[in-house]
């Protein structure tokens, strides 16, 4: 995929030269890491629907894997069932989330790899992220019948499992090894970095690499990384206090509404905001992105995408500057 000067150059072009009647859609990128808990799937998908955003889920292919069967996986440098994000309780739970995948997918929302075990990869060489990355499709491709619900799988699926382009590294631990593998294993985009504030994907390795921006929060503006993790452990040291569930909420929407508000209002860069399948002090972060996604995801000009709908989108937005030999 070709560097994206041009991208940028285009959004900032228009963004100067243009009324904000004619300025270009504002895309918003929500992700989840994990895309384990099915109840979460299932309130995820019914929330998309009624907001009319599309997702992008970077599962962690462990929680596919049935705890009888755990031993079948082995992470690079770990003991043969190790998983620091845990395995499916029952086989019935490993099939419930293969359905939600499938589903989700079949609904215009994005699969994309979270590795398997969830290990910090910051000190692997490109051989172990490409273990992991293999451990991946390889489990995938085979879980409907390693759950004994072969009879259910998709017909598409095994291709399905192949078309995989996009990657997220656990605790978004990012290096040259990494960008490297993910060349080399088909994956086309990273959204493992973190970015002073919003800002366009840049190449490197040959590969297309998103950051999670740094947004202003809370009652001194400080900067934070746009994820639910963050917050939590900002508001109340990892620890859970569901008492100030209503506090968090406010401070976490009030921080998305400012950053959505202030890239609609000027250049329009995308927005991303990364959460997890799991409701942290109560649920007041899930609740804040579902109110700030009611609120903008229907508006004329602003799309809520996957990553590879916000790829396709920057494409066109080039296309015209590429053209005229900008």
């Amino acid at each position: 995929m070709r560097l994206l000067t041009a991208f940028a150059a285009a959004l900032l072009a228009s963004a100067a030269t243009a009324d904000a009647a004619d300025k270009q859609q504002q895309l918003v990128l929500i992700s989840f890491d994990g895309a384990g808990n099915n109840a979460l799937w299932q309130r995820s998908r019914d929330f998309a629907k009624q907001s009319g955003a599309h997702f992008t889920y970077f599962l962690s292919c462990t929680l596919v894997i049935d705890r009888e069967r755990a031993k079948t996986y082995q992470g690079p440098g770990q003991k043969a069932g190790r998983s620091n994000v845990g395995f499916a309780e029952t086989k019935a739970e490993a099939v419930a989330r293969l359905e939600h995948v499938w589903q989700a997918h079949q609904e215009g929302h994005e699969i994309a790899s979270h590795t398997c075990g969830h290990f910090d990869g910051k000190d692997w060489a490109s051989t172990d992220w490409r273990q992991e990355m293999q451990s991946f499709r390889t489990v995938l491709t085979s879980a409907w019948s390693d759950v004994g619900a072969a009879d259910r799988e998709p017909s598409e699926w095994r291709g399905f499992v192949q078309s995989i382009r996009g990657f997220r590294a656990p605790y978004l631990s990012t290096s040259d090894a990494l960008n490297e593998a993910e060349r080399r294993e088909g994956f086309t985009y990273d959204a493992s970095g973190v970015t002073r504030g919003p800002s366009l994907p840049e190449t490197a390795h040959g590969v297309l690499n998103f950051g999670l921006p740094l947004i202003p929060e809370g009652p001194e503006q400080r900067k934070i990384i746009a994820m639910d993790y963050n917050l939590f452990i900002r508001h109340s040291a990892g620890v859970e206090n569901q008492s100030r569930t209503v506090e968090f909420e406010e401070r976490a929407y009030s921080a998305f509404r400012a950053a959505f508000d202030r890239e609609y209002a000027g250049e329009r860069v995308p927005l991303q905001l990364g959460f997890h399948f799991v409701e942290m002090n109560g649920g007041a972060y899930w609740r804040a992105m579902e109110r700030l996604a009611t609120e903008v995801c229907r508006m004329p000009d602003v799309a809520c995408v996957t990553y590879g709908e916000a790829i396709e989108a920057l494409r066109a937005r080039a296309e015209p500057e590429r053209r005229s030999g900008l």
